[in-house]
Order: structure tokens, then C-alpha cells, then sequence
């Protein structure tokens, strides 16, 4: 009797001419740069395919960056746009955000996988970016970035996702990332976490006399929580920096 290695390579045997022929139809129909582009892949070895790749996540965070900024300079973030947007996002959370029809009422349990494009609606993706647009603002921004904020005081935000989740805020930049192992017994048994693999991230940014840009804060990472990390909880604190230095 035949063994299995023999079974499957008869199949592909009479398989492969209907496989062949499938083949040479869909590339006949595909663009002439994309083509060329894997053709090149199937000559280079492994260590070169993750240079260019590697090459291509960063260009591509480096020009999501440089769209972000110009999307920035044109917000022009003030003391009173801010105190807006804080206001009208006040009471927002996975049940409104639903309810408006931001976000899918099929969507993720929270604590357990990232959202994704396909539970947000081209309304809560737009959400979703103006939320990062402004914390981006509220944590980076400046003259040169058209923000207008009088900034007063240093404070430092720390928070903590899972790490992977991290692509949710990889537009951040000048901040620090720490590794942590996390802990969570969730009441409703949905998410607990047992020694989590998670990141931790501090920034520090100026603060308003009124504090307004904590709040803000907190209003934005709220949006960008029930959007896209999708945690039950989402460990964020701000802490007054009395004094700081760079030392080189």
C-alpha cells in the first residue's frame, strides 16, 4: 500500500498543469511593476528580504509621520479648539461610540484582540485619527507644528498596552519604552492576564495653567482606546516634573 507522501505527490501530479494554467492567468492581469517587484524577492536570500522590508516599514512610518505633522500644522491646536474637543468627547465610550455608529456593534470584546479598520466605520476612522492627531499635538507640539498652547509646567504621562498592541501608538515619538510584565484579573473573566508581555511608555510634555492639556489627554487616549487598542483598562498617569535635565 502506498504511503502518504506517495498519495500527495500523485494529487499535485495531477494538480499542477490546472495550477499552472490558474497561475499564468492571474499574473497575466497584474501591474508590470509588481511583478518585476517579485521577481526580484524570489532571487534575494532571506537576510536581504528583511533589509528591504525593514526599509519599507520605516519609510512608510516616515511618511505616515511627515502626513501626520502637516495634518497638525493645519489643526493649529489653540486653547480654545482644545477645551472643544474636550468638551464634545467628554462622555465618550465603546457604548456611544457604537451607538453613533463609529464602531461595530460586532466588534471585539474589549480586553481581548486590537480593532481594526473593519470595525470602524470611515466616520470613527476619521475619529480615530483626529484623536491621535491632537494627542500627537498635545504631547510633541509646537511653533513649528502650528500649535498654540502656553504651555507652564512640565508633567510626565507613563502608560502601559500590550506589546502587541504597540502599533496603535507607533507614531509617538521622543518618549521612552520600557518593558513590564503586567497582571490583570478582570472581573468578568474575559481578559485575565497572567505576567502579560506589555510596553511601557513616558513622555514628557508641557502643561497648561488649567491643566487642560491632561485633559485633553485623557480624552484622546479615551477615543484611541475604544477604537483601536480595545483594553478594559488603560493604565495612564500624569505626574508633575519639578525639575529635569538633559545631560550629555
Amino acid at each position: 500500500m502506498q504511503n502518504i507522501d506517495a498519495v500527495v505527490r500523485a494529487i499535485q501530479a495531477d494538480l499542477t498543469p490546472q495550477f499552472e494554467e490558474r497561475l499564468r492567468a492571474q499574473l497575466a492581469t497584474a501591474d508590470r511593476e509588481w511583478l518585476i517587484d517579485q521577481i526580484v524577492r524570489l532571487t534575494l536570500d532571506a537576510h536581504s528580504l528583511a533589509e528591504i522590508d525593514r526599509k519599507v516599514e520605516r519609510d512608510a512610518k516616515a511618511r505616515a509621520r511627515a502626513e501626520r505633522i502637516e495634518r497638525v500644522k493645519a489643526m493649529a491646536l489653540t486653547h480654545e479648539s482644545l477645551a472643544a474637543f474636550t468638551a464634545e468627547h467628554a462622555t465618550v465610550s465603546r457604548e456611544t461610540l457604537q451607538a453613533s455608529g463609529h464602531l461595530s456593534p460586532d466588534a471585539p470584546a474589549k480586553g481581548t484582540a486590537q480593532l481594526t479598520a473593519e470595525h470602524r466605520s470611515p466616520a470613527g476612522e476619521e475619529l480615530l485619527r483626529r484623536a491621535k492627531d491632537v494627542l500627537y499635538a498635545l504631547l510633541f507640539g509646537d511653533e513649528q507644528t502650528n500649535t498654540q498652547l502656553e504651555r507652564m509646567q512640565q508633567e510626565l504621562l507613563t502608560f502601559a498596552l500590550p506589546r502587541f498592541k504597540a502599533s496603535a501608538l507607533d507614531f509617538m515619538r521622543a518618549s521612552t519604552e520600557l518593558a513590564a510584565a503586567g497582571t490583570w484579573q478582570d472581573p468578568d473573566s474575559v481578559s485575565n492576564d497572567e505576567r502579560a508581555d506589555n510596553v511601557v511608555l513616558e513622555v514628557q510634555f508641557g502643561e497648561t495653567a488649567d491643566e487642560l492639556v491632561g485633559n485633553g489627554i485623557i480624552a484622546a487616549l479615551t477615543i484611541i482606546n475604544n477604537l483601536d487598542v480595545n483594553e478594559q483598562v488603560l493604565y495612564a498617569r500624569m505626574i508633575n516634573v519639578e525639575q529635569t535635565t538633559l545631560i550629555g
